[in-house]
Order: structure tokens, then C-alpha cells, then sequence
């Protein structure tokens, strides 16, 4: 091969590295001029009202829940679930536990709620609580419990999950998070199998989607990463979502909350 075609070839490959990283740069200058007015305020606000507002059949509100640090406390409470309660005898992610403070001391059915679609009726509601305890979180540091056998095992269980192939394409989480630098298309998705780092994966939902419109909660990330699987969707609520959050946050361990985040 002549220098020149070598010259050639290498002019085409620093093309190619420079559009990608004008590619990633446009993205985060993108999200950086939508920050000021992400939409998650809104849901911010109305989940907080939620929280104080005297609802359900019983009439009363949720400040009495425990998420895991007492009775009413919220702040930092994001940053360790899922963990284990003793009242329910179950590791918990924010929104289960949300469910289970709405039934008992609400009044609602459970499992009316766990069978509503998101983005509609009391759904709508779950997610803008989780949204609003997450951003009371905000810039904490993830530090997930891992005392109780039934942490540990939710953990393990949810490793085999990620990695776990299924669906007609023999699709896993570790397909697209599972090794370090991949794309798809023009975005960036980060290795999850390990810390990704400050206010990346796990540390970055609930999120507003801007391409949708919609506040997401990290069940329906993981129920849409199971869509994109052609996989059945878990049921919200089960063990298996749980579990697969166990993981992922115990691999943030460390790493700063930015939630509620903006996504494409």
C-alpha cells in the first residue's frame, strides 16, 4: 500500500473520531440548555404535594411512611433502596415501597395500582412521589445495604439477570451495558456491570424524557429495556425489577445522585 493511500486512510479515520465526539458534545450541549427548565420540576413539585396531601379511602398522607430510615424521613432515603424492610419481609425498591405506604396507610389496592400502565391514574402519582424523594436525595452519594442475606441474595439474582440472555434475539442488559465505549447510533451507553460513575445509569432516574414527553421511573427503564429484548414485561413490582436494581445500585455504590435527569 503507498504512503499516500496510508495518508488517506488515516485522514478518514480522524474524520470519523472527530464526528463522533461532535456527535457526544452536541448531546450534552442539548440536555445542558434544557437543564434550566427540565420538566422533572413539575413532577417534583406535584409528588411532593402528593406526600402531604391527606388521600384514599383512610384519608390521610404519607408522611408517616418509612422508607427506610424512620418514619417520614425522605431525605437520603433514595440513595439505599432497594433494601430490606421487615414489615413486608422484602427488598424494596423506592416505588414498591411508595405502594405498600399507600395501601396501609392510604387505604388504596395494591394490586390495582401494580395493574394500572404507567404514566396513568395512581401510576402517574408513584412516579412523581419516587421523583420527588429522589431529587431530596440529590448529590448524596448511592450506599446500598447489603447486611441482610436477602439483599445479598436480590444482588446475586439480579446480576444473573443482566446477563441472563433471553427473547428472540438472545438479548441481555450486558448486550448494551456490559463493556466499556458503545453506542447506539449517536449515543453513548455506559458499562453497568460496574461504577459507571457520578450521575450515570442507576444514579440518573426517575428522568424526564424529552423525546416522549413523559417522567420515567427506573421500573419502566428496565420494563423498556425489556421491550427492546422482545422480552414479556415484568410485572411492576416483582422481584425480578427489585432485584436488577439491587444491582445496579449496588455497582453506583459511591456515586452522586443527579436524579430526577433529563434523557433524550
Amino acid at each position: 500500500m503507498t504512503k499516500t493511500a496510508l495518508l488517506a486512510m488515516a485522514c478518514l479515520a480522524a474524520t470519523g473520531a472527530l464526528a463522533q465526539k461532535s456527535a457526544t458534545q452536541s448531546i450534552e450541549e442539548y440536555r445542558a440548555m434544557l437543564a434550566d427548565g427540565n420538566p422533572a420540576e413539575l413532577f417534583e413539585a406535584k409528588g411532593e404535594d402528593l406526600w402531604k396531601q391527606k388521600r384514599g379511602p383512610k384519608n390521610a398522607s404519607l408522611e408517616t411512611c418509612d422508607l427506610g430510615k424512620g418514619p417520614g424521613v425522605v431525605k437520603g432515603a433514595f440513595v439505599e433502596l432497594p433494601r430490606y424492610f421487615t414489615d413486608t419481609q422484602r427488598v424494596q425498591d423506592l416505588e414498591t415501597r411508595l405502594v405498600t405506604c399507600m395501601e396501609r396507610i392510604q387505604g388504596f389496592n395494591a394490586a390495582e395500582i401494580a395493574k394500572t400502565p404507567f404514566n396513568t391514574g395512581e401510576q402517574n402519582n408513584v412516579t412523581a412521589l419516587a421523583t420527588w424523594i429522589a431529587g431530596e436525595s440529590r448529590g448524596l452519594k448511592f450506599n446500598l445495604p447489603q447486611s441482610h442475606p436477602q439483599e445479598r441474595v436480590s444482588y446475586q439474582v439480579g446480576k444473573r439477570l443482566f446477563f441472563m440472555h433471553s427473547g428472540p434475539h438472545d438479548f441481555a442488559c450486558a448486550s448494551c451495558h456490559g463493556e466499556d465505549n458503545k453506542r447506539i447510533r449517536l449515543q453513548e451507553v455506559p458499562n453497568l456491570s460496574k461504577n459507571p460513575g457520578d450521575g450515570v445509569g442507576f444514579a440518573a432516574w426517575p428522568a424526564y424524557r424529552v423525546s416522549n414527553g413523559q417522567m420515567w421511573s427506573m421500573q419502566q427503564r428496565l420494563n423498556d429495556c425489556y421491550r427492546q429484548q422482545r422480552f414479556p414485561y415484568p410485572l411492576f413490582g416483582s422481584d425480578a425489577l427489585t432485584a436488577l436494581s439491587t444491582y445496579l445500585g449496588v455497582n453506583a455504590q459511591g456515586a452522586k445522585s443527579i436524579a430526577p435527569a433529563l434523557k433524550r
